[in-house]
Parts: structure tokens; sequence; C-alpha cells
């Protein structure tokens, strides 16, 4: 990993965060959606899960580029020096079934509330295979971390 430091606050950022904002395409115009979600140890993936008869559902297999905002604020003056933000940038897939197991896991570990929704046979497990990450903090300090494709 090029930049251990940056790994590290990124892995901090996204295992405190619960919930970030996802961002689909609907007739070339960005549709924004809330969603909880996961991310994997080597930040290669970010989990999640949808019903499928969604308007986000019906965007990805349209189009599966898809980005993340994820953030710290606490809707305070402060937070213009503060805070951080992270968008996440990649695409969105069907989770296999080698990796159902482990992605379930990790997607509960973190929200064991949502065992009932995601065990619901109108819910899809996907994951964001993540091509970069965008790092802003202090207002305008941005790093960016570039995942490598296996």
């Amino acid at each position: 990993m090029p930049d251990a430091s940056l790994h590290s606050r990124l892995d901090a950022l996204l295992s405190t965060q619960l919930q970030g904002v996802m961002a689909t395409q609907q007739h070339a115009q960005p549709y924004t959606s809330l969603m909880a979600f996961a991310h994997t140890p080597d930040l290669r993936h970010l989990i999640f899960a949808t019903l499928r008869d969604t308007q986000k559902h019906t965007n990805l297999l349209l189009n599966a580029q898809v980005s993340f905002l994820i953030d710290d604020r606490n809707n305070d003056p402060i937070d213009y020096q503060n805070a951080v933000a992270l968008s996440v940038y990649g695409r969105a897939n069907a989770i296999s079934l080698a990796q159902r197991d482990s992605a379930l896991k990790g997607y509960l570990h973190k929200h064991p509330s949502l065992l009932a929704f995601v065990a619901s046979a109108d819910c899809a497990l996907l994951q964001v295979v993540v091509s970069s990450y965008r790092l802003v903090s202090q207002f305008q300090a941005v790093e960016v971390l570039r995942i490598e494709a296996r």
C-alpha cells in the first residue's frame, strides 16, 4: 500500500460511519440514496444492500458506475475545518456466491439490526468495486488513493 497512513485514516472513517450517500444515474441525472454500508479491510469493496424493486437498483442495472459520499460532520460551523468527507468511486455489482458469506458477515457485524432486511428474498447484497478514494479535510486538502485492479 503506497500510503499506510492514508489507508489507516480511510479505514477508521469507514469503520465509524454507518451510512453514506450513494449516487447512481437516472436518465443522465444524479440520483442519491442514503445507504448503510460496510467495507472490506483491504478497502477494495464497499458492501451494501437494497431491495430489488427500487429506483437505485434499476439505475445500477442500467449503469453500474457509482459514487459514495461518507463524512463525519456534526452540522456545526467548525465542520468547515474539522470534518472530513470521503468520495468513493467504482462500479457496483452482485457479490459472487463464493464471497457472499464473508460479505454478509462483515455487513451484519456493522449493521446487526438489518438482519431481517438482508434475509428478505427481495433484498440484493451488492458491492462497489472501488477504483479510487478522494479524502477532503480542512475544507480543501485533498488526498487520493487509487485502488489497483486485480
